[in-house]
């Protein structure tokens, strides 16, 4: 293992790819194996032991390819298999949940912080967990949003209807007088600006694929495996390639996703 090795990431579909790009931009000199499990999405709807068993197989999947830390840019893994892939595998892994958890108990002024994420991230309590133990007294209030997932791989997140369901989603929320808003799913950086407007200025959205990517860089320099020149491409790998997956893909990743290669676990 050394510096020159890529960061392995994977996800259960193509959401994962807005934390591939946040560690593009935090870490140019960075390559990256990517792997969404794109045959077997979505997690959300499975059991733990299923979830756990999934996350091993995409994580020795990376580790084959040379990976030198694993990121597990998916909640629902993040939440049920983060603990097992490190027992499994020797080198440092990082989820999606802590670090969000982390900055937004570190930014929270008034201590009453919003979660929204999926129905089985939600379900799982792992945010709220987290931000027990990162900020005991805050008030967290957790709320599933599942209509964001579609709306964002459909493009839709100028669409007024958005808007519509954004509005009522949020509404509870911005009721308990939250001053922190944790984006607790991959695909919600998309919809984070017309988010950003419709709780204001006094409410600071939390982007745990920006997260991921600060505690990506911590992770590296206390290993000592930063990259000091970059070594080679970045690939992207995916149990299932259908044009949906190339066409969405590219919308999260920011710019164009020439090739998907198809892998079996």
């Amino acid at each position: 293992m050394n510096n020159t090795h890529p960061i392995g990431v994977f996800d259960s579909g193509v959401g994962g790819f807005t934390v591939v790009r946040a560690i593009r931009n935090a870490l140019p000199l960075e390559t990256l194996r990517y792997l969404g499990d794109t045959a077997r999405v979505p997690y959300g709807t499975k059991s733990p032991d299923v979830v756990r068993r999934y996350a091993i197989n995409c994580s020795r999947f990376l580790v084959d390819l040379g990976a030198k830390i694993l990121v597990i840019a998916c909640n629902t893994a993040s939440a049920y298999a983060v603990d097992a892939v490190r027992e499994h595998f020797a080198l440092p892994v990082v989820g999606v949940i802590e670090p969000g958890a982390r900055l937004a108990a570190a930014t929270t002024q008034n201590g009453r912080i919003g979660v929204i994420g999926t129905e089985g991230t939600i379900r799982s309590a792992s945010y709220q967990r987290a931000l027990s133990r990162l900020a005991p007294k805050a008030a967290v209030h957790a709320l599933a949003c599942p209509l964001f997932v579609p709306l964002a791989e459909e493009g839709m997140v100028d669409h007024p209807a958005t808007r519509m369901i954004a509005e009522e989603y949020l509404e509870p929320l911005l009721a308990q007088g939250i001053d922190t808003l944790v984006l607790g799913c991959t695909h919600y950086p998309l919809l984070a600006p017309l988010l950003g407007e419709i709780v204001g200025d006094n409410v600071t959205i939390i982007d745990s694929a920006i997260a991921v990517a600060d505690a990506v860089r911590a992770a590296l320099h206390g290993a000592g495996l930063a990259a000091t020149a970059r070594s080679d491409q970045d690939l992207y790998y995916a149990t299932d390639v259908s044009e949906r997956v190339l066409r969405v893909g590219s919308v999260f990743l920011g710019d164009g996703l020439d090739k998907v290669e198809l892998i079996d676990l």
